[in-house]
């Protein structure tokens, strides 16, 4: 296939019409389409991002079972924003982001889904000593990674699995400062970078990431130990009885040396645990793996949601079997009352940036079926007020409830004093903010694996309330951590087997020969 003759959409006379006559903005996608039923989201990115430090693919399954409608993928970002101790940049992330996006007055058309390009990434959990100074204290940093990092991205594919097409998606981007006068030209680069993508997906072979000799029976270590995550839950329960909170969430952090390439990590996860947030993020230094159930702040049109996920059991073999677990676990005494305190933190979360009388919670403890196991759910939205934006909104949401307390300052602050380490990526969020300045979607990073230098790092917590059993919290957090250290030890398994079949191969040539 020709890619320099695929045609454009929309012609210049439309993007013309919307820019010059019509002043509606400055920033209109424009994009080339392919036929996808050759080709999967993983072999798509393999392609493109093959010589890119950084990119990303993102997916998703809702409700643990149907596959969403698109994935994203992109690489060799326009820009890379990073944030954090010796960064250029080392205050509140979401100054940076907004004035970035504030320069593209962003037109949406019918013909591709709201989020064409924007930027990706992550905001670590330890940034919430910007958004609430309070919060601020010294806490050591193993991992030595950005408090945010953001890819500023103007050309990606988006993958329909409906339809099975690729859009290959630029931008026709006039900066005030450059005017409309150059707008054919500025057209026809746009075109160009949509249709060179194209080419690169076509014409390359799908490329193995590259898989160094894996070794098996690697040990997690963890950064507090048996003793020292039941100290914590001791402690919180005091705090609880005192009166100062109503719930918080300690965590703890396994490190496992690996050599496993993470995107082959990813490529099992995603198979072993479908979820609605499911992401492959190469930060250059580090990658980013994960599955997450839970929604942090999502903005569509400028409405504000928010979602609650407490209250856990395993799915059945049978779907009577579904109905009977849902059933008992909507009429657990323990989990609706830890559902409904977490329930009335978002709303007064989602109130602080919203217009009052339209706040509501649009789902309570519905009954919901995951890949593995089926949660009580709850969704909250309002409207934006006049003069708060969706960075206005992720601030007063993040971190969620579920990952810190209740309430969650106060909790906040215990935890520091209790865990004295920076979380890192884990229960901060992973997302997208979108060139269209009424959307945005970003989820919990919660049953997510950070690798760098060789390590998998995995960190989960629990929520204690005052009637806690110290060695059941601790476990908890253990058989949360268990089904990434098992994707783990499986994707190992399976890559030291190609090895090991490869070598024997290799060895009975050479007799042969």
């Amino acid at each position: 296939m020709d890619t320099q003759t695929l045609p454009a959409f929309p012609p210049l006379s439309v993007v013309e019409n919307l820019i010059i006559h019509e002043k509606r903005g400055n920033c209109v996608p424009v994009y080339v389409e392919l036929p996808a039923d050759l080709i999967t989201p993983c072999m798509a990115y393999l392609r493109v991002a093959k010589d890119s430090k950084y990119s990303f693919l993102l997916e998703s399954v809702i409700a643990g079972e149907n596959v969403a409608r698109y994935s994203f993928i992109g690489a060799d970002p326009l820009k890379v924003i990073k944030t954090g101790p010796g960064e250029e940049i080392t205050g509140d992330p979401m100054i940076a982001l907004q004035k970035e996006l504030a320069l593209h007055q962003y037109i949406k058309i019918p013909e591709v889904p709201t989020f064409t390009g924007g930027a990706i990434g992550y905001v670590s959990y330890d940034c919430i000593q910007h958004f609430e100074p309070k919060t601020k204290c010294d806490l050591q940093d193993p991992l030595q990674i950005p408090e945010a990092i953001f890819m500023l991205v103007d050309t990606l594919l988006i993958y329909d699995h409906i339809f099975q097409n690729l859009k290959v998606v630029s931008h026709v981007f006039v900066p005030k400062v450059v005017g409309t006068s150059n707008l054919s030209f500025i057209y026809q680069t746009a075109v160009s970078k949509a249709r060179r993508l194209a080419k690169l997906l076509l014409s390359s072979a799908t490329p193995e990431p590259p898989q160094p000799p894996i070794t098996l029976g690697n040990e997690a270590v963890s950064n507090v130990g048996k003793a020292g995550y039941e100290g914590f839950v001791t402690t919180l329960k005091k705090h609880i009885v005192a009166g100062d909170i109503i719930q918080a969430v300690p965590s703890q952090r396994l490190a496992r040396p690996t050599s496993l390439h993470p995107f082959n990590a990813y490529r099992h996860l995603r198979q072993v645990n479908p979820s609605p947030y499911m992401f492959y993020l190469d930060c250059g230094d580090l990658q980013l793996v994960g599955a997450s159930p839970e929604t942090l702040c999502k903005v569509e049109k400028n409405i504000v949601y928010n979602h609650a996920i407490a209250g856990t059991i395993k799915r059945g073999k049978t779907p009577e079997e579904d109905e009977k677990l849902g059933a008992i676990l909507l009429a657990s005494e323990k989990d609706r009352a830890e559902h409904i305190m977490l329930v009335d933190l978002a709303r007064n979360d989602v109130n602080r940036v919203c217009q009052p009388k339209t706040v509501k919670v649009d789902h309570l403890m519905k009954v919901e079926k995951f890949s593995h196991v089926i949660h009580l759910t709850s969704q909250v939205s309002g409207t934006l007020r006049d003069g708060q934006t969706r960075f206005d909104a992720f601030r007063s949401i993040f971190p969620a409830g579920t990952v810190s307390g209740a309430p969650k300052i106060k909790a906040i602050e215990i935890i520091s004093s209790l865990e004295k380490e920076r979380r890192g990526v884990y229960a901060g969020a992973v997302g997208r903010f979108d060139f269209a300045d009424d959307e945005m979607d970003t989820c919990i990073a919660i049953r997510t694996m950070t690798f760098k230098d060789g390590v998998a790092y995995l960190q989960a917590g629990g929520g204690i309330v005052f009637d806690s059993v110290e060695e059941e919290e601790y476990m908890e957090t253990i058989n949360k951590l268990g089904s990434n250290v098992r994707a783990l030890e499986e994707a190992e398994r399976y890559w030291y087997k190609i090895q090991q079949n490869q070598a024997a191969k290799k060895a009975a040539i050479n007799r042969n020969v």
